[in-house]
């Protein structure tokens, strides 16, 4: 642990510590994605980025619902990893400057997004269900729901449309 963090003793705690980094990860999402959608060109992409960012915002209302349902104030702990992912992702697009393959970058990064984010709602939904509390574990769950449909959305775009401009 960091020389600010509260030990992690018990799944509990590993639950909120875990908790506070998919917080932070949503909330550098929803900061980034409006850039992603401006440097879009596929309107389909440009669309469903747009309906993720409305989802994202839904999803860090939901999980402050869990923070004060499980008795914490919703507070988030900076993840390494989505800095990292979203940081690559920002010097990828700065490198790209055919606008259709721009499309095919976005596409990826997104997905690199999603990825992490369903690792994390799932882990956190078993872990709900072991401490007792599926009311916690539904909310999460519909978090992940909505990145499974928005990676899907993204291959779908990538696979029809997307990465045969690129070529």
């Amino acid at each position: 642990m960091g020389l600010f963090s509260k030990s992690i003793k018990t799944l509990d705690d590993l639950f909120v510590h875990t908790l506070q980094d998919i917080y932070y990860a949503e909330q550098q999402i929803e900061k980034n994605l409006p850039t992603m959608i401006e440097k879009a060109q596929d309107p389909s992409l440009k669309q469903g980025l747009r309906q993720h960012l409305d989802e994202t915002r839904g999803q860090i209302g939901r999980l402050e619902q869990v923070f004060r349902q499980h008795g914490h104030d919703p507070k988030g702990v900076q993840c390494a990893a989505m800095d990292g992912i979203l940081a690559e992702a920002k010097e990828i697009l700065g490198d790209v400057s055919d606008p259709e393959v721009t499309d095919a970058a976005i596409i990826s990064s997104a997905q690199a997004v999603e990825h992490y984010e369903m690792t994390r709602y799932g882990t956190l939904i078993a872990w709900a269900k072991q401490l007792g509390r599926a009311d916690c574990a539904a909310l999460l769950q519909a978090n992940l729901d909505e990145e499974k449909a928005a990676d899907a959305k993204l291959t779908m775009v990538a696979e029809t449309r997307v990465n045969r401009a690129a070529v």
